[in-house]
């Protein structure tokens, strides 16, 4: 497939951030790049309208006119898409997204992949800014946008190559995890819990998936992993590879201890060694333990890690502030996973310790339209004062008995003496909030999709107040 020369290569389904990132990425490198897909939300639209690719709404044959050498698939299309149909019809070369990265950029490199159900976006942008910060000039691709670092993907000549790698499955034609295609030297598994219900049966599917990643550790590699998670503990007992554990408990190589969280950072020893980090929450301390052993492991001494803690400014869509408007400041979180929206709303706690704090919720992805986490999403909102919650996304195209149950969401968090509310759309959210909420208040939107621009209207809407 890779055997003769690209020059221009077409990107079907260009609006995922990590698809975004790597064909601007592929343009930085001297590739014709264009894209297509339904839709692009932000922070990509714009992205890629500043890097000048031409994205064609809506897919069609015709977008392929122009006979691209190669054609990249992105995980969310299926078949009967025009273009995928098209690509078959006429046996032009495809691949997915990681195919294309572990062949064109990863191969010959040091890779290290950071993989696990959460933090794997700030772990990577993390450790990659470390890398950055002492000149190591690493390759790169991360599903966000650190701020650091502008873009979400970028390809050097550096032997280091660093990746966040998704345990979703590659692509139509490709039903393997992401990360199976990503040649990792160095391992990182932060956390194990089930996710992807439209692809895992279970939690044993995801532990399997994983062990498949494990298993690719070269002897002269190292897995780190997250020694405090009871679903990861099984998976580290490996002997084929050099394994190291990180985490709270002192039984770990890397562990934490007398931390002391304050509102806007977090202090946290190791032996020998004090870090501070311009992060809040226990998740956040996890994710430096294992960017600390990675970076170690890697050469980097602890005063080369904690001068890039000190300067690194976070990830867009991760408790990004969009801004603040009649005194109510309005935050963005990418949070869909019950684990993930608990413990951001308790480090939103530890920031915002005295202000009331509206968590907006919408069930958009394919495991929070289910009903698998009911009861662990009702429960995820404990430090909430008030919750908000969209109608749930495409809810008619899951069978009923599987389908999340707003009535019951409701009832479940009212009965914990918060005050709840279920509405349609953006629309109705904005304006229950603009009478509702008091300046002083803190509004989290948590959602991974574009939610119909929720933030921008809420702001304009708050500053008329």
């Amino acid at each position: 497939m890779f055997s003769t020369a690209i020059n221009s290569v077409h990107f079907t389904g260009i609006g995922g951030t990590a698809m975004a990132s790597a064909a601007a990425a592929m343009l930085d490198k001297g590739f014709t790049v264009t894209g297509s897909d339904q839709n692009v939300y932000e922070p990509m639209a714009s992205f890629l309208a500043g890097k000048k690719i031409p994205v064609m709404n809506g897919y069609d044959e015709r977008n392929l006119a122009h006979k691209p050498d190669l054609v990249v698939i992105g995980n969310a299309i299926s078949r009967g898409n025009p273009e995928a149909e098209h690509v078959l019809d006429h046996k032009l070369r495809y691949c997915s997204l990681p195919a294309l990265l572990a062949e064109f950029f990863i191969r010959g490199k040091r890779s290290i992949v950071v993989a696990g159900t959460h933090g794997k976006t700030t772990t990577t942008s993390l450790l990659t800014w470390v890398f950055e910060h002492n000149g190591l000039n690493p390759g790169y691709l991360i599903g966000g946008i650190p701020n650091n670092l502008s873009q979400g993907a970028r390809f050097t000549d550096s032997e280091w190559f660093l990746i966040e790698g998704d345990e979703y499955d590659s692509a139509f034609f490709d039903k393997r995890s992401k990360f199976i295609h990503y040649l990792p030297e160095v391992a990182i598994v932060n956390n194990l819990e089930f996710d992807h219900a439209d692809i895992f049966e279970n939690l044993d599917a995801v532990k399997k998936t994983f062990g498949h990643l494990i298993r690719l550790v070269p002897r002269n590699g190292l897995l780190l992993g997250n020694g405090d998670d009871a679903n990861l503990a099984p998976l580290l007992d490996v002997t084929h590879c050099p394994v190291k554990r990180f985490g709270l408990g002192a039984d770990n190589a890397v562990h934490g201890f007398n931390l002391r969280f304050g509102p806007t950072a977090t202090e946290f020893e190791i032996p020998s060694f004090k870090f501070h980090l311009n992060l809040v929450g226990e998740l956040n301390v996890r994710n430096a333990l294992a960017v600390i052993g990675a970076a170690k492991h890697c050469g980097l001494s602890n005063k080369q890690i904690q001068s890039a803690f000190d300067t690194f400014k976070g990830i867009k869509r991760r408790l990004e502030v969009k801004g603040i408007a009649g005194g109510v400041t309005v935050i963005d979180d990418f949070g869909h996973h019950p684990t993930a929206i608990r413990e951001t709303l308790k480090a939103l706690r530890l920031r915002y310790a005295n202000d009331k704090i509206w968590a907006v919720f919408e069930p958009r992805s394919n495991t929070t339209r289910r009903n698998v986490f009911q009861q662990e999403l009702a429960e995820s909102f404990a430090e909430a004062n008030a919750v908000i919650v969209a109608e749930v996304a495409r809810l008619e195209q899951l069978p009923a008995d599987e389908r999340l149950h707003p009535g019951k969401l409701m009832a479940d968090i009212q009965a914990s003496g918060k005050a709840a509310v279920y509405l349609p759309d953006a629309n109705a959210i904005v304006a229950h909030l603009a009478q509702h909420a008091q300046g002083g208040d803190v509004v989290c939107v948590f959602s991974n999709g574009g939610f119909d621009g929720i933030h921008g209207k809420l702001l304009a809407r708050l500053g008329k107040k």
